[in-house]
């Protein structure tokens, strides 16, 4: 882990989650403060962290300088505010009525995107 950035956990298995972040990396640009870290086969990592790793590839973590880890929106809405144009697009997602709605729908592509790769358990 790098000092002072954001720490992504991604899932390098997940060929779309592959592109989610090489994707963010070009939005975020080369001044960015953000450290990518996969989580394929870092199991004892994440659980000293206090993160299930079975949640991790369903949930999209992050850890913030302090140590915080942030997971699926909240995660999403740290991450929303790396980019200055999508900052308005992290205040819309923060809305408990939007935050809400969008959870449910998150939780549904993941399960699906999952079951597709046949790695649901």
């Amino acid at each position: 882990m790098t000092k002072g950035v954001l720490t992504i956990f991604y899932d390098g298995a997940c060929p779309s989650c592959v592109k989610d972040r090489d994707w963010f990396e070009r939005k975020l640009g080369p001044q960015h403060h953000v450290c990518w870290y996969d989580i394929t086969g870092k199991e004892a990592y994440l659980k000293s962290l206090g993160i299930d790793p079975y949640l991790a590839i369903k949930e999209l973590h992050v850890m913030a300088e302090d140590g915080h880890i942030y997971k699926e929106l909240d995660a999403y809405i740290l991450l929303f505010k790396q980019v200055w144009y999508f900052r308005p697009l992290a205040w819309v997602i923060s809305i408990p009525f939007i935050k809400t709605r969008l959870s449910r729908w998150y939780r549904k592509m993941v399960d699906q995107r999952l079951a597709e790769q046949g790695r649901n358990h």
